[in-house]
Formats: structure tokens, sequence, C-alpha cells
């Protein structure tokens, strides 16, 4: 996804050639025209606590259901696991082996109350980046009147 010298935007865009680190947010599909993708840095972590706030479940169905809240961040399934794995190191989360639910044996994951206690953190944060986005949007809309 644009990431180092030479590779194109998430959409093949011209112009995603950049240097320096980080993941490039911003490139030009045509000449004159630009594209921008605005994100929360590290939201899959928030979006996967709020999942599992929801009850214990597997991997691939906290990967289906990331999609549905972030749409336009493929989710990774070795990202999604390492995430998982760190996630319980830090006792955020708890995972165990099932082998009652169909199919073959699952590893689930649940909340923690720490976990629960993090999720709250997060949400008092994105609540805060929230409010300075919407400063901004009645600042933009507010001078394209002008």
């Amino acid at each position: 996804m644009g990431r180092g010298r030479g590779r194109r935007g998430p959409h093949g865009g011209f112009g995603a050639r950049h240097h320096g680190r980080g993941v490039r947010c911003r490139w030009r599909p045509e000449p004159g025209a630009w594209e921008v993708h605005a994100r929360v840095e590290r939201f899959v972590e928030p979006a996967l606590l709020l999942l599992l706030r929801d009850g214990e479940t597997h991997g691939y169905d906290l990967a289906d259901s990331l999609a549905g809240l972030a749409p336009d961040d493929p989710v990774d399934l070795g990202n999604l696991y390492r995430l998982l794995r760190s996630l319980e190191a830090e006792g955020v989360v708890t995972s165990r082996w099932r082998d009652d639910l169909p199919g073959r044996v699952k590893r689930t994951y649940a909340l923690t109350d720490d976990g629960r206690r993090l999720l709250d953190t997060w949400a008092d944060s994105l609540r805060k980046t929230g409010d300075t986005i919407a400063a901004y949007l009645r600042r933009y809309e507010e001078g394209a009147t002008k």
C-alpha cells in the first residue's frame, strides 16, 4: 500500500514514490488530482477490543467483523494474530482452544477486565480525536463559504 520507493498507492495511482519513513497517506491517481487515505493510526486495536467486548470469538470471525468496522483497511490475518498474542501477553485478552464449536478446533479470544479498561481509554481518546476532526471540518466549511 504505497510503502517504500517506487510503489503505487492503494489504488494503483501515479506518484506514490516517496522518500522517508512511514506509510504514504496521499498520492496522485492522475496528474492534477489528489487522493488521501485519512486514518486513525492503530485503529485495529480499539476495533478489536470493541468486538471482543461483545463476547468470546475466534480469529476468522474477528477478521470478518473488523472488515465491517474499517472497510478501507484490509485485515492481514498474520498481523491480526500477532496483535492478539501481544494483547494476551499484556493481559488485555485471554485465549483458549475450543473443540465444542462447529468445524475444527478453534482458538477463541475474550476481553479481560484490564482489556475493558483499555477499551474505555481508547474510546475517550477517539472521542477527543473526533472533536479535533470536527473542529477542523467546521473551520474548513467556514472557509469554503467565504
